[in-house]
């Protein structure tokens, strides 16, 4: 057992070594800053399944470090949720494959509310359907999953993780965001008290 965890951590450890890095990081920024720093917008992230929990987790972490963020669960987006997105907001979509029907509808219907929204995509295929609708377009490297099966979202969700960790930080340092910033934004817990004694 000892042996295959420490297979599984190596692999992916790899997979995230080998993130290709490339003028898409500062684009992505840039349309961030501008639509959000700028013009008063927001992130909206998006995706489906394992992908959507990713995508919860960067839009939670944009918020609580400056960089006001919401997820769009794509079901909901065509019930009525769509609502949510305003002009000057910026997609970031999610799906490893860039073939993932419901957030390929999701673009359609955004554009078709405001048809000069600006979308990133976060994907495993740099050449899929999803990639070309979009703005800005990160890869993730596809690497293999280290499900033995080869089907679970496993090494592909990890390096997700990690880009959307580098972008936040990244955003972080452009805005010179504080841990008096911090603080206001959370109040509660551990670390709303040692955000509060850091200043």
């Amino acid at each position: 057992m000892s042996k295959t965890i420490k297979t599984i951590f190596e692999v992916e450890a790899k997979a995230i070594s080998n993130i290709p890095i490339n003028q898409s990081y500062e684009k992505a920024l840039d349309l961030i800053y501008k639509q959000v720093h700028k013009n008063c917008g927001k992130v909206i992230t998006s995706g489906m399944g394992k992908a959507g929990q990713i995508a919860i987790n960067i839009a939670t972490t944009f918020s609580s470090t400056g960089t006001p963020s919401i997820f769009l669960h794509p079901s909901d987006a065509q019930h009525g949720d769509l609502g949510i997105i305003q002009e000057h907001d910026v997609l970031f979509l999610i799906s490893n494959s860039g073939k993932t029907r419901e957030i390929t509808e999701l673009v359609q219907l955004a554009k078709n509310l405001h048809p000069k929204l600006p979308t990133i995509v976060l994907t495993g295929i740099a050449d899929s359907p999803l990639a070309a609708s979009a703005d800005v377009v990160i890869e993730t490297g596809n690497p293999e999953e280290v499900c033995p099966l080869g089907l679970a979202p496993t090494t592909s969700t990890t390096v997700m993780t990690v880009i959307g960790d580098a972008l936040v930080v990244c955003m972080m340092k452009r805005i010179q965001f504080s841990a008096k910033d911090y603080a206001l934004r959370h109040h509660g817990g551990y670390l709303g008290d040692k955000s509060r004694q850091a200043y």
